[in-house]
C-alpha cells in the first residue's frame, strides 16, 4: 500500500475544487429552497449569467 506523504506535496487540481464548491452551492440553495429548483434558478446558483457576460457570448 502507499501513502502520500505528509507536507504539502499533494497536487490541487483547481478544476475539481471548482466543480466541489458549485455542487456544494447547489445543494445548499436545494436544500434552502421550499420546492424543486427551477432551471433559472440552477443557473442563478451556479453563476452561468454571470459566466457569459465575461465571455462576451
Amino acid at each position: 500500500m502507499h501513502v502520500a506523504p505528509v507536507g504539502g506535496t499533494a497536487v490541487q487540481d483547481h478544476v475539481a475544487l471548482a466543480e466541489i464548491e458549485l455542487c456544494g452551492e447547489l445543494i445548499i440553495a436545494a436544500s434552502a429552497a421550499p420546492e424543486r429548483l427551477s432551471l433559472e434558478s440552477i443557473d442563478e446558483v451556479l453563476k452561468v449569467a454571470e459566466e457569459r457576460d465575461s465571455s462576451g457570448r
